[in-house]
């Protein structure tokens, strides 16, 4: 008999009810998702990004938004859902406290996995999308760096696979392409706690070096299905 995640953490309550836990046992909810481990060592990134940004981005941000979306879910329908579908989903649904947390944990997933690696030049078909919809590299960045500067307050600056054609998007807090139905090629955190240890109020600064030093392109041109 397969057992859901519903099922498991309803099961594991009702046995709980019938035991006396000492101070020492934990009564948190159960984790329902797990957060990623970080694909590199802390100063892997440095200097662009440096290890005490990424400790406190990764160690307690990302985390974080971990931590409050298990609880939120706690006996819910979401608890059966994958991360992706609890985005999609609390999306058609409007709620918002949920797709807050979902969206930056999926979001921040996102966001080390596109890292790891020597960073290396775009191919294929993803190569021929930049050339042909921003004339380069060197457009795409351009038009990555003005659209970092048009978010007000916090957001992302995402390149998307939009139906077959290369798009940038700049969306604020936590928006993701997942709830614009478009598929994630690049993300650039434009949150201050992405870039202010390292470059005060100098965002563009910080898009603009994540772009030329740390984005692993083959990784971009994986994500590219036109």
């Amino acid at each position: 008999m397969i057992v859901n995640r519903r099922q498991l953490i309803a099961a594991s309550g009702v046995a709980l009810a019938g035991t006396i836990l000492s101070p020492a046992i934990s009564t948190s909810a159960a984790t329902v998702f797990a957060q990623k481990k970080l694909p590199y060592d802390e100063n892997a990134l440095s200097p662009t990004i440096s290890a005490r940004t990424v400790g406190l981005h990764y160690g307690k941000h990302h985390a974080g938004y971990f931590r409050k979306l298990n609880q939120l879910v706690q006996n819910t329908a979401y608890a059966d859902l994958s991360l992706d579908e609890v985005v999609s989903e609390s999306t058609a649904k409007n709620d918002q406290a949920i797709f807050n947390q979902a969206a930056q944990a999926w979001n921040h997933d996102f966001y080390w996995a596109q890292f790891r690696g020597r960073p290396e030049a775009p191919t294929g078909s993803f190569k021929e999308a930049v050339e042909r919809e921003f004339g380069g590299m060197d457009g795409l960045k351009k038009k990555v760096v003005e659209t970092a500067d048009t978010v007000f307050g916090t957001g992302w600056v995402w390149l998307v696979n939009d139906n077959g054609k290369l798009a940038v998007l700049g969306l604020p807090d936590a928006g993701t392409p997942i709830a614009a139905g478009k598929v994630a090629i690049v993300g650039i955190d434009v949150w201050e706690h992405a870039y202010y240890l390292d470059y005060e109020n100098r965002r563009t600064e910080h898009v603009s070096a994540v772009f030329d030093n740390l984005v692993n392109w083959r990784h971009a041109s994986d994500q590219f299905q036109p």
